[in-house]
């Protein structure tokens, strides 16, 4: 028996057919799944890649900055004070390029069925969720090979950060996803630009050397309070700064609003622009 689908103009930039979304949930998970298999097909090293690439970061970042350039860690081991620093940095850094880039990966598809257009950016995203788990079991042992006495707050934490950087990652996302349907030379210039924040962020070093300005870069870069709690929290470097993290919470869902609205105010011309 066929569905007939009625087709009606948004009211307002923040209506959601919650109903349709739901609807629509097999494709979401077809297109997160065919999202997870695209990016390891056809390698030889396949999903073993996720594990990889931050060790390798790990023992280049320890060798140079942790060895040679002797820079502070706040105490911490310098290895597993770089890791969680890149398991959050890669895990928003890889899901915005991915979500920026959602709409022109999808682009046959938009162009031949009708669905909630804000799945792509979202199946995008979904799809990284998959790399957190080797990198969290890597955490975990690192964490026992240094005998860390991880506390409920730590283990409590964990989630709402990561939430955090899915949340501010798609905000990004969608904001970038029409424009670089329209001007392709947004998926060249953002890798660098994410090069680029990497070093504005505390991945290889510690926020402490900013004094009280770290503040201010903990609240307007999530990915930067995230990395701080999660290490205060694992190692208790510092007394918990909730005021700073609510603030940080807040200004990610300030993102994504942002990036919900615009992506929303451009749906109606992506089929044109693409």
């Amino acid at each position: 028996m066929s569905r007939k689908i009625v087709i009606t103009p948004k009211k307002n930039l923040f209506e959601i057919d919650w109903k349709e979304i739901w609807d629509q949930r097999d494709l979401l998970y077809f297109l997160t799944w065919r999202d997870i298999k695209i990016r390891y097909k056809q390698t030889v090293l396949g999903v073993a890649w996720i594990i990889l690439q931050p060790l390798v970061s790990v023992v280049v970042f320890t060798i140079v900055f942790g060895n040679f350039a002797k820079m502070p860690s706040d105490n911490i081991p310098y290895p597993i004070f770089v890791f969680i620093g890149l398991l959050f940095w890669n895990f928003f850094s890889t899901t915005l390029s991915s979500s920026s880039d959602s709409l022109i990966s999808n682009e046959n598809i938009l162009k031949k069925v009708y669905f909630p257009k804000v799945l792509a950016p979202l199946s995008s995203t979904l799809a990284h969720i998959v790399d957190l788990i080797p990198m969290l079991v890597i955490l975990v042992g690192m964490l026992m090979y240094y005998r860390v006495t991880v506390t409920l707050q730590a283990l409590l934490l964990l989630p709402l950060l990561l939430m955090m950087m899915l949340v501010s990652a798609l905000g990004v996302g969608m904001f970038l996803a029409p424009i670089n349907a329209k001007f392709r030379d947004v998926r060249y210039i953002l890798p660098f630009f994410i090069q680029l924040m990497m070093y504005a962020t505390p991945v290889i070093w510690p926020s402490s050397l900013f004094g009280g300005t770290s503040q201010i870069i903990r609240i307007f870069n999530p990915v930067a309070e995230a990395i701080e709690v999660s290490r205060s929290g694992f190692f208790g470097t510092r007394p918990m700064d909730w005021p700073t993290l609510i603030l940080s919470i807040g200004f990610t869902g300030l993102i994504f609003i942002i990036g919900f609205v615009y992506f929303r105010r451009q749906e109606d011309s992506f089929i044109d622009i693409l």
